[in-house]
This record gives C-alpha cells, sequence and structure tokens, in this order.
C-alpha cells in the first residue's frame, strides 16, 4: 500500500516542487516583459511607421547654408542669374531628391537655393504651427547672393511644399514665378508622421509671428482606404472653413501647378483645379494647370533613372512607375519652359 509524503501537496506534488515551477514561471514571465520593453523602445527609436529625415550634403558647385537659422543647400548661377527656392514635401529635412532638383534647376541656368523647413536637427520635429517666417528667411538670403538677382525670384515645391509655395505666394507679391506640383489648394492640419497618435490633436500646420493660420480639419477615414479620402472627406467641410483657402489672388506670380489624377495620397488634381477657379474668379493670377489622369502623387519632377530604386517606387501613392515616368517626361519640360519664360522674360 502507497505511503502518504506528509509533505507533499494533495496533487502530490512537494511544496519545494511547486516553489521552483513559480520561481520559474516569474522568471519566465519577467522575460517576456523586459524583451517586450526592448522591442518597444526599439521600435520607438527606429520608428519603423516613419519616413526617414535626410539632410543631403551639397553636390558638386553647391554650398551648405547655416546662416540666419537657414539649413539649406545653395547653387549659384551665373551672375545675376533669376533665383529659384526649391521646397520637398511631408519627408522633412533635404531629402537627396529635392537637392536634385535644385540641381538640375541650376544646370538649366538658375541659382536654386534647396531648403529644410522641419525635421532636421535644431528643426520642428513635426508638421506643426511651422513658422513662415523660415521662407521669408530663405528669400531675403536668395535675393542677396551677388548671383542672383533679386526682381528675378521663383519658388517651387512639391506636395506640402507645393502647399507652402502657394502660401509663401500670397504673402510674396514680388515673387515672380510659382510652381506647385501635386499641390494644396488650402492650408490642412498638421501632421506627426513620428508620432501619429498625436494626429488627432494637431492644429495648423503653418503659423505666423506665433499665430497658428486657420486650417482645414482632416475628414473621415476609413482603414484600408487610401490617404485621399481623408483629405476628400475633409474638403466636403471647405465652407465652415472657408478661412483656410489659400488666397492665390494676393500674388502676382505666372503660377504652373502639376498634378495626378491617380494620386491616392490626396486629391492633387481637384485641388489644383480649385487653385486655378480662385484665381479666375478673382480675375489673377494667371494658373495653368498641367494634369496626368493616369499618374499618382509622383506624377511630377524630373524624370527617374529607370535603374534606380525610387523608380520602382514611383507607384507608391497611386499610377503605375511607366504611367508617373511617363508624366515626368512630358511635365518637367514645361516646367523648365514655364520658368524660363516667367523669370527670363521683361521684369513687369
Amino acid at each position: 500500500m502507497r505511503q502518504h509524503d506528509p509533505h507533499s501537496s494533495p496533487e502530490g506534488v512537494a511544496p519545494q516542487r511547486r516553489q521552483g515551477i513559480r520561481r520559474w514561471l516569474r522568471i519566465g514571465c519577467l522575460s517576456t516583459i523586459v524583451l517586450v520593453a526592448i522591442a518597444l523602445t526599439a521600435m520607438w527609436v527606429v520608428k519603423p511607421w516613419a519616413p526617414k529625415v535626410v539632410v543631403a550634403d551639397p553636390g558638386p558647385g553647391g554650398t551648405r547654408v547655416t546662416e540666419q537659422g537657414l539649413i539649406a543647400n545653395y547653387y549659384p548661377g551665373a551672375e545675376r542669374a533669376p533665383g529659384i527656392l526649391v521646397l520637398g514635401g511631408s519627408e522633412g529635412g533635404l531629402s537627396p531628391y529635392v537637392d536634385e532638383q535644385a540641381r538640375q534647376l541650376h544646370d538649366a541656368g538658375y541659382s536654386t537655393l534647396a531648403l529644410s523647413y522641419f525635421a532636421a536637427p535644431g528643426q520642428p520635429p513635426a508638421m506643426e504651427s511651422l513658422p513662415l517666417e523660415t521662407f521669408d528667411t530663405a528669400l531675403a538670403y536668395l535675393a542677396a547672393q551677388p548671383h542672383v538677382d533679386p526682381a528675378r525670384l521663383g519658388v517651387i515645391g512639391t506636395s506640402k511644399g507645393g502647399e507652402a509655395a502657394l502660401l509663401v505666394a500670397s504673402r510674396h507679391p514680388d515673387l515672380a514665378s510659382v510652381v506647385g506640383m501635386v499641390p494644396s489648394s488650402v492650408v490642412w492640419q498638421g501632421l506627426d508622421q513620428q508620432r501619429p497618435w498625436r494626429m488627432s490633436s494637431i492644429g495648423s500646420t503653418w503659423s505666423h509671428q506665433g499665430v497658428d493660420l486657420p486650417y482645414l480639419p482632416y475628414g473621415e477615414y476609413s482603414p484600408g482606404a487610401d490617404l485621399v479620402e481623408l483629405y476628400r472627406d475633409g474638403l466636403t467641410a471647405l465652407a465652415a472653413h472657408h478661412q483656410a483657402v489659400i488666397p492665390i489672388e494676393k500674388s502676382k506670380a505666372a503660377v504652373l501647378l502639376v498634378c495626378g489624377g491617380a494620386d491616392t495620397l490626396w486629391p492633387s488634381c481637384d485641388m489644383s483645379n480649385q487653385v486655378l477657379s480662385r484665381a479666375q474668379a478673382a480675375g489673377g493670377p494667371t494658373v495653368s494647370v498641367l494634369s496626368y489622369p493616369e499618374a499618382g502623387h509622383f506624377a511630377a519632377g524630373p524624370p527617374v533613372d529607370v535603374t534606380s530604386e525610387f523608380y520602382s517606387r514611383l507607384d507608391m501613392f497611386g499610377g503605375t512607375p511607366e504611367s508617373n515616368q511617363a508624366a515626368r517626361e512630358q511635365g518637367w519640360p514645361k516646367v523648365l519652359a514655364h520658368l524660363d519664360r516667367t523669370l527670363r522674360g521683361p521684369v513687369g
């Protein structure tokens, strides 16, 4: 007959053994918690959901500008050449593509300044209350350079940089030429790609003299839908936020807008046509729209080397690599022709 062990539990497991099991379970749980904490910390540092912010070094013939609080690459043209301010979008910093665009414009005979206006070291980390004074300072710097004719200044911007370009034009009647590539017609709510959980609490993208500009809030978004739906839904409330509309009629510059009809990031063609309609209703300025129905958000800019990694990503926000490349091949010469006509013709 089996003898009862006075040190065993009713389940037949000795207390010492049970304590050992519990100790190992506690150690295992603690190890799991530590590993999860390390993983979360690593994700917080790396932020795999956010685009990598780059500040490209200047290419041949260019110099880094850090004066007056600016972070930019300057490419001087021939003496008294027209000057162009070049702006990127929500990627922040100074991307190699923005720098490449500035270099191509320089090769076409312009003095160019490729500007970082947020996310570079020492700059605001998110598109939130960004001071328009940054663009004022950049234009003043460009105009003061000995290789620049201050009477022949223009600005070219892409995506959120296109929004900025039109805003700058409305506040600088001295500008002669503006190009907005896949631009906005309104001031939108701000954006924080590093901390997207803040999105609902962010105010305006832009500020002036410390005061936020009126803005259009984002609309409703259904998970799984393209981001363009968030912006389209936001535009349905524009009548209640009419002060968010960029007053393009205050500009005296000739404006060229380039957009993609298959844009899945935001409705760049709808907004380009809104800018055109407002200018026509106000009697100016002159606005032209180049629309490429089969292209997406990467419809505008210089053609891309088909062997580059960027070419394979041209369809990221609508269209195909081929349709976006075709739009660039057709549109970029027209951008250059617009700049040539508006910045090299008679002043006034």
